[in-house]
């Protein structure tokens, strides 16, 4: 059975909307004919607005406020992390496509436990659908497929100069010294061989389920010198407590206001002899660009909740990602 919304055309709620990558995604899918966006939060009063697109409060916590914003909505764009599994029920009961760029294992997993409820729906959830997880996912794909039995080696370069939220820098807080190890990866020019250090991306716990692989690590690094140290010193469990103070948090959230970095960013995946890379300006953008081309191409992917890289194909998704001012080698 296939899924019966209307991610190309129809009505696309974002909820998140006003968020960084949500007005990308918000952007890319305005400018399609045919289809009408809502971008929604809490606080509209705060947001930019978006050429084409209608924004609402919306309180995604309130069932009673969620379930009015879905009066009419074809696919829902989950640009925050709020609720998200009880937002995605409320979506997948409606028949409404669901999308949802969240980064965090538990948030997507306990996504995956609506899978029985989307099938009998005929409606797809996508997950995994930005840079990281996603870009990478689809990349994980290719090379897995290419040298099939090894080990994913996954390595995410991002640009520390770019302006972000308070909950994306907290989400990045938390995630410091979580997990340990580091490895170098060889990332697109001008950034070369870089040395990275393990951070929970979802997408080393959902890759070795959904490709079949043994096993796989994403690492981090950053284009400023100042903050990949930072990185490195996390694994320390007294550093790791120090990050995790009110005070210090408000000092490295003022940190990053003051751009020690461009905005580039560069993902690469190796298994094998087998990598492939992803690269541009603005993960921002790469992520609500993605999220964007998935909700256009929502329609007809099989119903069920189901990560990026079980719903298209690699090559031909990150070739027409890329088309919008990235770039992309696919390796051998």
């Amino acid at each position: 059975m296939t899924t019966k919304n209307a991610g190309s055309g129809g009505v696309v709620l974002i909820i998140g909307g006003y968020g960084a990558v949500g007005r990308e995604a918000a952007l890319a899918l305005s400018a399609r004919p045919g289809t009408q966006v809502i971008v929604a939060g809490r606080h509209p009063g705060r947001a930019r607005p978006v050429p084409g697109a209608r924004p609402v409060r919306v309180d995604a916590a309130d069932p009673a406020d969620l379930a009015g914003a879905l009066e009419g909505v074809t696919t829902v764009l989950m640009c925050a992390e709020t609720g998200n599994a009880s937002v995605a029920r409320a979506c997948l009961e409606r028949g409404i496509g669901y999308v949802d760029v969240s980064a965090s294992p538990d948030v997507l997993a306990s996504i995956e436990e609506l899978d029985d409820l989307a099938t009998a729906r005929g409606t797809t959830a996508a997950l995994s659908v930005g840079l990281v997880p996603g870009v990478t996912n689809l990349l994980a794909r290719l090379v897995a497929e290419r040298s099939p039995g090894s080990d994913l080696r996954i390595g995410v370069l991002l640009g520390s100069g770019e302006q972000h939220g308070s909950a994306a820098i907290a989400w990045t807080l938390d995630g410091l010294g979580v997990l340990d190890g580091s490895w170098t990866m060889a990332f697109p020019e001008p950034y070369g061989t870089r040395t990275v250090h393990r951070f929970p991306f979802s997408d080393q716990y959902t890759l070795p389920r959904t490709t079949a692989v043994p096993s796989a690590r994403t690492g981090l690094c950053l284009d400023s010198p100042l903050f990949t140290t930072l990185l490195a010193a996390a694994r320390r469990p007294a550093i790791a407590g120090l990050l995790r103070r009110p005070r210090t948090r408000g000092l490295l959230t003022a940190l990053t206001k003051i751009h020690l970095g461009g905005d580039g960013f560069a993902v690469t995946v190796s298994a094998g002899a087998a990598q492939a890379s992803f690269s541009g300006h603005s993960q921002s953008r790469a992520t609500g660009r993605a999220a964007a081309l998935i909700v256009r191409h929502l329609p007809g992917l099989p119903a069920g909740v189901r990560h990026i890289e079980q719903l298209v194909d690699p090559i031909a998704f990150l070739t027409e990602l890329a088309a919008d001012a990235f770039a992309l080698d696919t390796g051998h």
